[in-house]
């Protein structure tokens, strides 16, 4: 089993941990872009937000994510969402506003991890496909070729031509549980999960961790406090029943 990581923001950590029974399943809310849904994520008991500084109707001003980050409590880690950024831009960003981690959600290459320097990486993949698979594949060995990995793998829903996340597609749910089998920790899985199916999702993948952006939204960019709630509790409740399934 791989060594447990830490996320780190100034008296911000979250410790991460291979996915399966017993473990505490994560969840971070992504596209927040008021400080009042990002409170709303925190009390409802996420662990985590997105804040996105890509082309997105969520995305968000460095000045308003630095916002947005004061309102937070100290156990909610803010990550900073970018699609293609040149590294020193994603770095200093990282610095400015104490993220405690980075998510690349385009086609950035391995060789960027180590120009980002200590700071924490979620990779994110698209998944709809064997091909995807396979690409994921090459792009991992070739990050441990160079002896840099990122911290976590985030796994989204591939929808060619269209943009990168929030698209309230399913990824292929077989697929990213076999990435899962294949050793890609900690493995987080997004894409059109909400409320009414992520329980479903976490049973078919076993991920160390879920991502919601659309699924708890009133209208695109427009986040839901009942929906954030709702999908927060499910995702408790299931661990409570397996918790008593495991001890009964």
């Amino acid at each position: 089993m791989r060594k447990a990581l830490t996320l780190r923001g100034p008296d911000r950590r979250v410790s991460v941990s291979d996915g399966g029974g017993g473990v505490r399943i994560r969840v971070k809310i992504c596209g927040i872009t008021r400080p009042e849904w990002a409170c709303a994520a925190a009390e409802a008991g996420a662990d985590a937000i997105g804040l996105i500084f890509a082309e997105s109707p969520r995305q968000i001003l460095p000045e308003t994510a630095a916002e947005i980050i004061a309102a937070l409590p100290p156990w909610v880690a803010p990550v900073g969402v970018f699609v293609d950024a040149p590294a020193a831009e994603v770095r200093g960003l990282a610095e400015r506003l104490h993220l405690a981690a980075v998510q690349l959600h385009g086609d950035e290459p391995p060789q960027m991890l180590a120009d980002l320097g200590p700071v924490k990486i979620l990779k994110v993949f698209g998944v709809a496909s064997e091909a995807d698979l396979e690409a994921a594949r090459r792009w991992r060995d070739r990050a441990e070729a160079l002896g840099r990995t990122p911290d976590a793998y985030l796994v989204d829903a591939r929808v060619p031509g269209g943009p990168r996340g929030g698209t309230g597609r399913a990824a292929d749910w077989a697929l990213v549980a076999r990435m899962q089998q294949e050793g890609f920790r900690s493995l987080i899985l997004a894409g059109g999960l909400g409320p009414e199916n992520v329980v479903e999702a976490v049973r078919a993948v076993r991920p160390w961790g879920v991502d919601t952006s659309s699924g708890t939204e009133a209208s695109p960019g427009e986040k839901s406090p009942e929906k954030i709630r709702a999908f927060v509790e499910a995702v408790r409740r299931m661990e409570h029943a397996s918790e008593g399934a495991a001890n009964g």
